[in-house]
């Protein structure tokens, strides 16, 4: 036990040490999770997962597989799925069984695996991975649509790959436990016991959405019982029929994510947070548990079925898929190539593999080993080129992190029009159409709604950007919308006009709260107010030659720090309790009276500071 607990340690610090390398360098996370376990495993023999956790290996893979699945069917909001229009559903309903197709006959004729385990690995190919694809994306800056249909093939394919599977898998077992058994003896059983799993996951999502927002379970319990409930769903539907949890998981996870369960909100931070860590464990283990034996039976032959997965397979499943869609040609065209594998993939061909064994398939030891070399080559392969393609096929959205700014104020327009200015992508929301006018006559990009309102999510594309401003007249409200988008953009990037550090005034604690804008803490009556005596937005670049000290100087005394505008687009505010460090290259956007210091003001105040070098000049503050 001491050493079962050891190792479950040793996962837990590589797996989230992984994530964690990966967040700081930019590097795709699960490439370096393999490193990791590989390392542990068969490189310096830190651990043997199969001899240290024995027979109880297969059932907490198959359970994280599971959690896993669950997680995902979560994400999948058919109401978000209608606006990606038919793209998305033509490669559901076309890519699946086209890519399941091209992928056993590449399975079989190139990689020389055998029938059964071809077929199986092929309709787990078809999963491409939103753990790798979202990630992707969001570095990459593709356009709103390419990227919207390539973020929902991978969150919808994600249950039909586990499907296909189960299917699969299956059909084999019960052939190979009844010999001389026809189609039609095995596959209308496998489509009862799909219904009878699909029903169970159903009426369980059900119950949950009819307990929770009654009060049926307390708060702290909901989580609990949640996951518990997927795991007894998980556990019986296997025994209807092997593999059939798989199926009632996912189908209990999209239900539940299109219930309307308001009260499920609360839990998605812990059940992202789980799935972090389900993830991170199993790609560990998995990838601990290959030996050199294994790698050794990787012939030129899996090579060549890499290629063909990657120039054949992807690209004939998608152009055919999307004959006659609305498309346009260079995004299909970006679509045909961008498909990279992940988690999912190398969980569901590690549950797999081990079944395939004791089944008799041979080749079903190798799976895992090649679902790595997928996963890595996939990776590699589209995550270094999908800037370049992108740019050759013009599907290249706008690479600046944007400023999402709730509330429509003269003050808020003016920030907006200087930002735009500045090439920083600017979205105003706000739900009174009456105070969109001023922003609809500057030409400022406005959304007419309720930023809370859950169809805000649905209809207004959040992901360029990056950093939220809260501004309008009420700064408890600012303060619920930064509460609110807290966990999506980060608390280090939700920002509202507010108190100052001294907690004595403040009407929120700052737990609620977003960051304060400006170190004095402005609050909304007083930036009005000193916008009505004529204070404006103005800009101050930073250059070798000139650098803050000089910026301050030039600018009236009483000016207000707002942000610092990276040259890579990067907002960086000035709050009270943060002051970012500038650089030559940088803009400063201030919050200024409307008229600079005469010549002597300044020869005075330099007079009141240490001689500073001479030869230094620049630029005039801009106003906006």
């Amino acid at each position: 036990m001491e050493s079962q607990a050891l190792v479950i340690a040793t996962v837990g610090v590589l797996g989230i040490g992984a994530q964690w390398i990966a967040w700081r360098t930019g590097w795709p996370a699960i490439v370096l999770m393999l490193l990791a376990g590989f390392l542990a495993g068969p490189v310096f023999g830190l651990f043997d997962p199969e001899e240290t956790f024995g027979d109880l290996l297969e059932p907490m893979i198959g359970l994280g597989v599971a959690l896993i699945l669950f997680e995902g069917g979560l994400s999948l909001d058919l109401r978000e799925l209608r606006h990606s229009g038919d793209g998305v559903w033509r490669l559901v309903v076309f890519g699946v069984p086209f890519g399941w197709l091209f992928g056993a006959l590449a399975a079989y004729y190139v990689a020389g695996l055998v029938w059964p385990v071809a077929i199986l690995f092929a309709g787990i190919l078809v999963v491409t991975g939103p753990t790798v694809v979202i990630p992707l994306l969001r570095q990459s800056s593709v356009k709103t649509r390419p990227a919207s249909i390539l973020k929902w093939e991978a969150i919808v394919n994600d249950p039909f790959g586990a499907l296909a599977a189960v299917i699969a898998y299956e059909y084999f077992r019960i052939s190979a436990e009844t010999p001389g058994a026809s189609v039609f003896n095995v596959v209308p059983p496998l489509i009862l016991a799909a219904i009878l799993a699909g029903l169970l996951g159903f009426a369980a999502a059900a119950a949950i959405a009819w307990a929770f927002p009654r009060g049926a379970v307390p708060e702290y319990l909901k989580v609990p019982v949640l996951f518990t409930t997927v795991i007894g769903v998980f556990v019986i539907s296997n025994k209807i029929e092997h593999e059939a949890g798989l199926v009632a998981v996912t189908v209990m996870g999209i239900a539940l994510a299109n219930m309307n369960v308001s009260s499920l909100r609360s839990i998605h931070p812990f059940k992202e947070n789980i799935a972090v860590i389900l993830v991170s464990g199993i790609f560990i283990l998995l990838s601990a548990g290959l030996d050199f034996d294994e790698l050794r039976d990787f012939e030129w032959r899996f090579g060549l079925f890499l290629l063909a997965l990657l120039f054949l397979v992807r690209p004939a499943t998608v152009l055919i898929s999307l004959l006659g869609s609305s498309v346009p040609w260079n995004e299909r065209l970006f679509l045909a190539w961008i498909a990279p594998r992940g988690i999912v993939l190398v969980a569901i061909c590690g549950l797999f593999a081990l079944r395939l064994n004791e089944l008799g398939y041979g080749d079903g030891s190798i799976l895992v080993g090649l679902s790595f070399a997928v996963v890595v080559s996939t990776i590699i392969a589209h995550g270094f080129t999908v800037d370049i393609v992108a740019k050759l096929l013009k599907v290249k959205g706008d690479t600046r992190p944007g400023l999402l700014i709730a509330g429509s104020t003269s003050w808020t327009i003016a920030l907006a029009k200087q930002m735009l200015e500045l090439k920083t992508p600017v979205m105003i929301v706000d739900s009174s159409w009456q105070r969109l006018a001023p922003a609809r006559r500057a030409g400022v990009p406005y959304y007419h709604g309720e930023i809370l309102n859950e169809a805000t999510e649905h209809n207004l594309d959040l992901g360029p950007y990056q950093v939220l401003v809260a501004a309008t007249d009420n700064e408890a409200y600012n303060a619920l919308v930064c509460n609110e988008f807290a966990h999506e953009i980060g608390r280090d990037s939700v920002y509202q006009l507010g108190d100052s550090d001294d907690e004595d005034h403040r009407t929120l604690p700052g737990s609620l709260r977003g960051r304060s804008l400006f170190e004095s803490g402005f609050g909304v009556a007083d930036v009005q107010e000193r916008q009505q005596q004529g204070w404006v937005f103005r800009r101050t670049k930073l250059s070798d030659q000139f650098d803050f000290e000089d910026a301050q100087e030039k600018l009236p005394e009483s000016t207000h720090m707002l942000m610092l505008l990276r040259e890579s687009g990067r907002m960086r505010f000035f709050t009270h309790a943060a002051r970012p460090e500038p650089r030559a290259g940088d803009v400063i956007v201030s919050f200024s009276p409307p008229q600079s210091r005469t010549p002597e003001e300044n020869a005075a105040r330099r007079e009141r500071k240490e001689p500073k070098s001479t030869g230094k000049g620049g630029p005039d503050p801009q106003p906006a």
